[in-house]
């Protein structure tokens, strides 16, 4: 083999070992919680922790109706005001934070960690904006 060959399946190589871990890291982000439709979302929201996971900017623009902003770029620090004894409804703009969001709860112990389907983008539901 010569220096082109080798460098060529070294990159194929990396290629495939990245490709594998964002396959694995979706489907652990993916079953860290369960995905609701809108219509079973608003069966219980009333009581659980909804949590908003949008930045303040989107949140104040307009939120699910008793929604609380915890952003993810704060959810680090911020994960400590969750409950662990209550079922968690998470939602963004589309799920992609909230999966996360999700991953980070799972990993802090809780266990009963629910994601809205679609997210804020598309809720027919009750909103609030903020004045």
């Amino acid at each position: 083999m010569n220096i082109g060959q080798i460098i060529n399946a070294v990159l194929w190589i990396i290629i495939i070992v990245w490709a594998g871990y964002e396959i694995y890291s979706y489907f652990k982000r993916k079953n860290a919680s369960v995905e609701l439709t809108e219509e079973e979302f608003k069966k219980e929201m009333r009581k659980v922790q909804l949590i908003d996971v949008r930045e303040k900017k989107d949140f104040d623009a307009g939120h699910i109706l008793g929604a609380r902003n915890i952003p993810f770029s704060t959810f680090k620090t911020r994960s400590v005001e969750i409950r662990k004894d209550q079922p968690i409804y998470l939602y963004d703009h589309n799920k992609a934070l909230s999966l996360r969001a999700a991953l980070r709860l799972r990993k802090e112990g809780h266990t009963d960690i629910y994601h809205l389907k679609g997210g804020y983008r598309d809720w027919t539901g009750k909103t609030k904006t903020a004045h």
